[in-house]
């Protein structure tokens, strides 16, 4: 597609909500969900819209045009993947009228278009059954629900999509470094198979030149016994050494390939913006990057072998069958039908089945996620009770899950155990019939028993194969799904480099949705180098949101957002925010050392600049207080220090990075007065010659702000110094007047 269908002039990528406005939409005509292809007929990476509205559906073409279709009850939306690709087709009547083709990264999106599609189509044939206001929001996907829902439309929809087995093969992409061992692996897989088939053909000479001459009264020949035996030594000894030898090579390969699935995957997790965690549990990612991969793991270094073994075995043992006796090969064979017939009935059972298997063991961990980080808010509330009863609850429900498959599991395995033993049986019956006829001898009966147990072990084994492939399945496309994600904050195909960062901001007609709702419009704003902001408003204003847009953790859907002239979309991501130090309200300390934690932007950092940087921050005397100084351990999440000391810790990890900008936001909220003095002399040293943007819950700290930037409804309303806005007597002094009638009622009431 070309790039100005969806680029600005920046050349920055515009995503679905932003070609929902450039759409041509009537006056009266409202966008209900819209959604972003990115691949095209040809199955290229491209990027085209897909918008929704109460009259039409519209998409944009690869030429650049707009094209259009009335919404009407004759219309059809239908969506199926297959190996990774999805597709969502548009249907009239008569005729298919056009095709979108997509990866899985896209599927959700996707599915709520569909959803809104089928709901809008049902309104318009039947009126709507609830109105807006009424309509709950699913607590996954956001998709709209009516009150009386019991299950999401969307999220039992991308459940009932089960993962294709065919998504395994994408693993090719992490084993490809590793060609040159897996072939070796696989050839001597096939000389150890080789090597295992040698005994069960020895065994027919052993009969018939040797037992059965002798109970006939000739004379055992020892140099024959003897040729035999070591034969069959010999084949033991080899099958076991080259068995060893794959085993170990391809347990060394599965774990290099799962360690480097994890890290990529991680490391794309890494890369993904904030919207993405914020639709996500802590558990569930945890459980995708930990036991899915585990579970690869397995599947590739033992089960994946298993099923490549079992494979040579049956091909290599039919051969060997066919070429002793044809008729008899044939009637070992009668099983085989039946037992494919019964693989094919259970494997799609089987994949829904773990997938729902994969999501509910989330529901566990999502649990301990949530209650081991709380456990002091559980106990300080006395919810033990409550929090074992919500994991003894996702616990039963994961019981019931697996319940369910293991009544199929376990009809399964002992169906198929069950025709391989009538299967054996009918050998015994033709063979004796052979036999009794003299068309094969006993020691051909015997060696053809020995190959059919082999044969019928492995077509045993390989019906059990299914279980685990499913379940791998199932684990991959869980891990794909994260691989497959865009980051809704694109690194640049061609970053500006940054030379000198001067610390200037221009916000130029910004605008920002959260979904459907607006939070910034039109919002515009030039702060100088080096100068000192205060952003004010009531909460809900906008202003958290602003400074997650000027972070670039999100980015804006209208406007720029501008560093001394430069689109800040147009400079790589890293690039641009390791010139932003941020101080937040909750300050996030990891579990290591004080050193470290104050560090952590700068992990080379010399002891004397991390003691440097915190002397400024005011955290010198405090750090040296505790028992080992600045290699004493914070604890999870810093839990060993009080509010005010993590946050000059905080304070102290920005001045080490030494930023050209700095963002405050709402640093000195949740401390007391006394450690509030001590935070803003910190703050003091920090904000000097940064361009600093300071939000604040108490106003009366932002008397050092060069100029006060009110916001309201995502708009800036006022700006200017404290004494002018003061005698403006608007949205500030109004908003002034209200805190100090509040701090003289606690005051009084303090004093009763």
């Amino acid at each position: 597609m070309h790039q100005h269908a969806h680029a600005d002039a920046s050349g920055v990528h515009v995503g679905p909500e932003r070609a929902a406005l450039q759409a041509p939409l009537a006056v009266n005509e409202n966008v209900l969900a819209n959604a972003e292809v990115d691949l095209n007929a040809k199955l290229r990476f491209t990027k085209a819209p897909i918008i929704l509205t109460d009259q039409r559906l519209l998409t944009l073409e690869e030429g650049g045009q707009w094209r259009a279709w009335p919404l009407n009850p004759g219309l059809r939306l239908q969506h199926h993947d297959h190996a990774g690709v999805g597709t969502l087709a548009l249907h009239d009547a008569a005729s298919r009228l056009h095709v979108w083709r997509f990866t899985l990264g896209s599927q959700v999106p996707v599915l709520r278009l569909v959803e809104q599609f089928e709901r809008r189509l049902h309104d318009m044939a039947h009126g709507p059954q609830v109105s807006d206001e009424d309509l709950t929001q699913c607590p996954s996907c956001k998709a709209q629900l009516p009150p009386d829902a019991d299950d999401c439309p969307v999220c039992s929809r991308e459940l009932e999509t089960p993962p294709s087995t065919w998504v395994l093969l994408r693993l090719w992409r992490f084993a490809k470094p590793y060609q040159g061992q897996l072939l070796a692996g696989f050839l001597l897989t096939l000389a150890s198979t080789a090597a295992t088939l040698v005994a069960p053909y020895l065994t027919i000479p052993l009969m018939d030149k040797v037992l059965i001459p002798f109970q006939n009264g000739q004379a055992i020949d020892p140099h024959l016994v003897a040729w035999l035996l070591s034969g069959l030594l010999g084949s033991a000894v080899v099958a076991w050494a080259l068995s060893w030898a794959r085993t170990y090579l391809l347990a060394l390969v599965s774990e290099r390939i799962s360690a480097d699935l994890r890290t990529a995957t991680f490391d794309h997790l890494l890369g993904l913006s904030l919207d993405y965690f914020g639709s996500k549990r802590t558990g569930d990612l945890m459980a995708r990057i930990g036991s899915e991969t585990d579970r690869l793991s397995v599947f590739l270094s033992l089960h994946a072998l298993d099923f490549a073994t079992d494979v040579l075995m049956i091909t290599m043992t039919a051969g060997i069958l066919l070429s002793i006796n044809p008729w008899l090969a044939l009637v070992t064979l009668i099983p085989l039908p039946f037992i494919a017939w019964l693989i094919h009935l259970v494997r799609d059972r089987l994949r829904t089945g773990f997938e729902k298997i994969d999501r509910v063991w989330g529901e566990v961990t999502n649990v301990l996620a949530d209650t081991i980080p709380g456990i002091r808010v559980v106990k300080a509330f006395a919810q033990e009770a409550r929090e074992a009863q919500r994991f003894k609850d996702a616990n039963q429900h994961n019981l019931e899950i697996n319940d369910r498959l293991n009544k199929t599991w376990s009809l399964f395995s002992p169906t198929v155990a069950l025709m391989t033993e009538i299967g054996l049986l009918v050998v015994w019956a033709f063979g004796i019939w052979l036999i009794s006829h003299h068309d094969i001898t006993v020691g051909v009966l015997t060696a053809f028993l020995a190959y059919i147990g082999r044969f019928y072990g492995r077509l045993d084994s390989m019906s059990r194969i299914v279980s685990v492939t499913q379940k791998a399945a199932a684990g991959a496309k869980r891990i794909f799904d994260i691989l497959d994600h865009v980051s809704s904050v694109p690194e640049p195909a061609h970053p500006v480099p940054l030379k000198t960062v001067q610390g200037g901001l221009q916000m130029e007609s910004v605008g920002f949705r959260y979904g459907s709702r607006s939070v910034i419009r039109s919002l515009n704003l030039e702060i100088k180098p080096g100068e000192m902001i205060g952003l004010v408003g009531h909460s809900g204003s906008g202003k958290s949101t602003l400074v997650n847009l000027i972070c670039r953790f999100y980015d804006v859907t209208d406007g720029a957002i501008k560093l001394d002239g430069v689109d800040i979309r147009r400079i790589g991501v890293s690039d641009f925010r390791r010139h932003i130090g941020l101080v937040l309200q909750e300050p996030f300390l990891f579990f290591g050392t004080i050193a470290e934690n104050i560090a952590y932007g700068k992990p080379d950092a010399t002891r004397e600049e991390i003691v440097a940087a915190a002397r400024a921050a005011h955290a010198h005397e405090f750090i040296l207080r505790l028992p080992q100084g600045y290699d004493s351990l914070v604890g999870e999440r810093g839990q060993g220090l009080s509010g005010g000391e993590r946050q000059r810790i905080s304070i102290a990890r920005a001045l080490l990075i030494n930023p050209r900008i700095l963002i405050l936001d709402e640093a000195t909220s949740a401390v007391d007065t006394e450690t509030e003095k001590e935070i803003q002399r910190a703050l003091d040293n920090l904000v000097q010659g940064r361009t600093t943007i300071a939000i604040a819950h108490r106003l009366s700290t932002l008397r050092k702000a060069d100029r006060l930037v009110v916001m309201d409804r995502g708009q800036v309303v006022e700006v200017g110094p404290h004494d002018e806005l003061m005698a403006r007597q608007g949205a500030y002094w109004r908003l002034y007047e209200a805190q100090a009638r509040k701090a003289e009622q606690d005051a009084a009431l303090d004093a009763e």
